[in-house]
């Protein structure tokens, strides 16, 4: 999470240094001064003092002039400050390599060379790649106050404004979830309690592992398998799609689970956006995954559809559910056929003007126009229903949603997801969809990573703040459970699943209809 610095008494400590600061004498060298600009304030900085000052351990002096306006910040400022100006902004060479290399760290870097110009107010952005480049061919780690000091540039402007907007823009999510969240917690909505159902003995619970031969891959296609038991009633089977660096056993919980209760499930785990691929893209091995693997992504599941019609996999079912966690789901929502709306180009246009700290999933959005997707997705004739996790799609279908789909949908999100806020990703399109059937549900403390179960062996690749995690992921699946059987039996008789509020172990879901939905969303309006 970004650094809290407080701004508000440093933008008080501008003024003063501006009126009173010490003056730089004599020329300059390259990448000496930096302009800080801030409510129309200007302030010049020389950037070997400032530097001094980031070094100098709390409570001596040090930093020259300069130090002596910084520490009147007050000390948790002065300590965040430090942080920010020194902590790498990479730490590994080759994965930085890589992330310039990617399409997402082209567009950061496009919107950060907007807020640190030349002093004549060009964009720096072309200086910062090459810069960059060259530091981290030459050392493990980069700061900020070292790649400020290494720009060839001879005085640089950074827009504090533009900084400060980047923070309010993450305080303002936060809020506007929390409110959101009050807000829905006051909708009349029925309460039940419910129980856990009884977890099977995973110890004696194994998937087959199956490589699937495909054609777009040299390498067979890596499937996990649950079938359903011989006696189990006819039913739909389901077929399970990780997100962006997930793999297929961190969904294990729910497949077994549901294979258990008489749906066969088939996770499909897609090399090029999973786990080792995210491992190997942090090990500079390769530029990190992002839309341009939705392609293959897409021709996986025709695969897996296409050998099931033909009685290739172990796993029989009266139609077909899809279920995916976050990409996973926006793979769901285009393998059925739902055509990105026109005018996606201009819509990015508008939404990259700022980098979106604030909804990251429009970066993923916004890489579709540069890739190549099938022009009409063919979707499953005897597709039954879709279950979609974390999903988002706001850019792609800003009018008509889910409109066109026409099936039942069960669309869950977290009030604490802060990768794919569910006010824009899930709420806007829940409300544009058509089928009475179709059910929104807000797990309240849930967060963006609530349905990823690690198992022992995963490597930690990120270690995330309570704040990403939310309540423990272990109680918000077993709630997951729960609904989600109790949807997948609305698809084989006329009972729906009716507005209410659940509580399970503490966990609270609250389950929305088409008509509570517009409620809550008309409780937000100013």
């Amino acid at each position: 999470m970004p650094v809290p610095l407080r701004l508000r008494p440093f933008k008080g400590l501008l003024a003063s240094l501006l009126i009173a600061g010490p003056a730089l004498a004599g020329p300059v060298a390259a990448a000496e001064v930096l302009e800080l600009r801030f409510d129309g304030l200007e302030l010049p900085v020389n950037l070997e003092q400032l530097d001094g000052w980031t070094r100098t351990p709390a409570g001596r002096s040090g930093g020259g002039d300069l130090a002596v306006w910084l520490d009147l910040l007050d000390p948790r400022s002065r300590q965040d400050l430090k942080i920010l100006l020194r902590a790498p902004l990479l730490r590994d060479t080759s994965f930085g390599q890589q992330l310039l290399d990617s399409w997402a760290g082209s567009q950061m870097m496009a919107r950060l060379g907007d807020l640190l110009t030349t002093a004549d107010g060009r964009s720096t952005t072309a200086v910062l790649q090459t810069t960059l480049r060259r530091l981290l061919e030459s050392r493990q780690d980069v700061s900020t106050i070292g790649l400020l000091r290494a720009l060839p540039v001879q005085r640089l402007s950074l827009q504090l404004d533009g900084l400060y907007e980047l923070a309010v823009q993450w305080r303002q999510q936060i809020d506007l979830q929390r409110q959101a969240l009050r807000r829905l917690q006051a909708l009349a909505l029925p309460e039940r309690r419910t129980v856990p159902l009884a977890f099977a003995d995973r110890s004696t619970l194994r998937p087959r592992r199956l490589g699937l031969a495909v054609g777009h891959r040299q390498q067979p296609l890596p499937l996990e398998v649950w079938p359903a038991p011989p006696a189990a009633p006819r039913r739909p089977w389901l077929l399970m799609m990780p997100g962006l660096g997930g793999n297929a056993d961190q969904f294990g919980w729910l497949a077994s689970e549901l294979a258990e209760r008489g749906w066969s499930v088939v996770v499909v785990q897609h090399p090029g956006s999973d786990g080792p691929a995210l491992k190997a893209a942090l090990d500079g091995q390769r530029p990190p995954p992002g839309a341009e693997t939705l392609a293959i992504r897409l021709a996986d599941v025709e695969a897996v559809l296409a050998a099931q019609r033909r009685g290739e996999l172990p796993v029989r079912g009266h139609g077909v559910v899809l279920l995916g966690h976050s990409m996973g789901a926006l793979s769901a929502l285009l393998a059925a056929g739902v055509v990105p709306e026109a005018g996606l180009a201009e819509r990015c246009r508008k939404a990259l003007d700022r980098l979106p700290i604030a909804n990251p999933s429009r970066l993923l959005q916004c890489q579709l126009p540069s890739t190549e997707l099938p022009k009409r997705p063919s979707p499953p004739a005897d597709l039954r229903g879709l279950v979609l996790l974390n999903s988002f799609g706001s850019l792609l279908w800003p009018r008509r949603g889910l409109a066109s789909l026409g099936l039942p949908v069960l669309m869950v999100g977290g009030s604490l997801d802060l990768v794919t806020p569910p006010l824009e990703e899930q709420l806007r399109l829940f409300l544009q969809g058509s089928d009475p059937r179709s059910r929104l549900v807000m797990v309240e403390g849930g967060s963006h990573f609530s349905p990823v179960r690690l198992m022992p062996t995963d490597e930690v690749l990120f270690r995330l703040d309570d704040e990403l995690v939310g309540v423990d992921p272990a109680r918000v699946q077993s709630a997951l459970l729960r609904l989600t059987t109790e949807y997948l039996q609305t698809l084989e008789q006329p009972l729906l699943l009716p507005a209410q509020r659940r509580v399970q172990q503490g966990v609270t879901l609250d389950v929305l209809d088409a008509a509570a939905a517009r409620r809550w969303k008309a409780g937000l309006q100013p």
